[in-house]
């Protein structure tokens, strides 16, 4: 293949994956508009016309946002590549490092993170003091999101770049199987930040204390009991400190699992709701969805990485994305994979999304199973009311971006097996 050829590949593939998302986004945006004046008969009774309004603005506002983020994100890639951008980031990092060496490769990719870091940044903010705020969803004050800002990079440095070193190190010392090695650090790193983010990296942002309501702890434990689950513990998160939307999650691998609920999670349902969230959740566990997403993920993983080991062979990929040749190395390489390959994978993403939607079915069978499928379903409408999540969405918009079934068709089922 031609770097002309390959160059025109891209920049269809780019063309083609914008003009996508913004129809898609438009869609969603028509779509909710339009019915933003009536709330579907399912949830007549539960959710006001004025919670349906307001998700209804705030899943156009969070669109129209998109829009211009997706534009200005491909715009950002295509200046990287065919402009140039990254052969000058590359040339100005050699005047202070040597050209190949390790520390010349971690600072490219650093310099790649930090500028993409800044470019999202306006949108990050406005996103959560602009959108977040105007719906009353953000409890963030700028003193903690700096807090934040300096923990995160705080964890980029002394995570992040030892790992990006770790990774051209294996690259540029492992042969023509580099990426089986690099794919075994990754499961390897993977693994252990299932076991190290609980303990010590998830405090850093959150106070976590131990659920004290005796009588939902006693709740919880006996449908633990039920489903075979053990945990290490039962924790409180304060996630009210930054936003008013509520969750619950495992977190931890093995002896390290936890549960834990939002504190805005408690103060919304009731206790036999909190126990049929958990009981969802405790379906992922039940169906082994976690290991299987693992899975999938840990297979694609390789076998992209032995596709980079590939193109790292070929001229035509460096020069067709706008980097001399004699600029190729293992930096360089994974600069341009990691930019480039989004715009090609982007047609997979309805799979992906049904995949997760038939696991989210799947986890609501299993709660239905455990505890009330009414209790889920009240649950479900005043997470969608207190979120503000829209009812309607677009279906092909739903089929391509969201993880879960749209809201009336999720609560349809439970209510079917009530």
């Amino acid at each position: 293949m031609s770097p002309e050829t390959f160059s025109s590949l891209f920049l269809a593939a780019a063309a083609l994956t914008l003009f996508a998302r913004l129809v898609l986004m438009k869609r969603q945006i028509g779509h909710v508009r339009a019915h933003r004046e009536a709330v579907p008969p399912p949830f007549a009774e539960s959710i006001s016309l004025e919670s349906h309004r307001k998700a209804a603005d705030y899943t156009v506002a969070r669109m129209q946002l998109g829009t211009i983020d997706a534009a200005i994100g491909t715009a950002y890639v295509l200046a990287l590549t065919l402009g140039g951008g990254l052969q000058a980031i590359h040339d100005l990092l050699a005047g202070t490092f040597a050209t190949g060496s390790l520390a010349h490769g971690v600072a490219l990719l650093a310099a790649l993170g930090i500028a993409g870091w800044a470019i999202e940044l306006p949108f990050a903010l406005y996103r959560t003091f602009g959108i977040e705020k105007r719906f009353g969803f953000n409890r963030m004050t700028p003193g903690l999101y700096l807090a934040d800002l300096a923990r995160e990079a705080m964890l980029a440095a002394l995570i992040g770049l030892p790992v990006l070193a770790a990774v051209l190190w294996l690259m540029g010392a492992m042969g023509e199987r580099w990426w089986l090695w690099v794919w075994l650090f990754w499961l390897a790193f993977n693994l252990l930040a299932l076991f190290i983010w609980p303990t010590f990296i998830a405090p850093l942002f959150n106070k976590f204390t131990p659920l004290a309501d005796e009588a939902l702890k006693a709740r919880v434990e006996a449908l633990l009991a039920r489903c075979g689950f053990r945990s290490r513990g039962l924790f409180v998160m304060d996630g009210s400190r930054r936003s008013a939307h509520g969750n619950a999650y495992f977190t931890g691998f093995g002896a390290a699992k936890r549960i834990v609920f939002f504190d805005t999670l408690l103060e919304k349902l009731r206790p036999e709701e909190v126990e049929a969230v958990l009981a969802h959740e405790l379906g992922h566990f039940h169906h082994r969805h976690i290991w299987k997403r693992l899975s999938v993920i840990s297979a694609a993983s390789l076998g992209l990485l032995w596709l980079l080991g590939w193109l790292m062979g070929q001229a035509w990929f460096f020069a067709g994305l706008g980097v001399s040749p004699a600029s190729a190395g293992t930096a360089v390489a994974l600069a341009l994979y990691a930019l480039a390959l989004p715009c090609f994978t982007f047609p997979a993403a309805p799979l992906m999304s049904y995949w997760s939607r038939m696991h989210e079915f799947e986890a609501d069978a299993y709660a239905a199973r455990q505890t009330r499928a009414a209790d889920l379903a009240q649950a479900l409408v005043k997470l969608y009311r207190d979120n503000a999540s829209t009812l309607t969405p677009d279906p092909l918009y739903s089929s391509f971006f969201d993880s879960h079934p749209p809201a009336a068709l999720r609560v349809a089922r439970l209510r079917s097996a009530s």
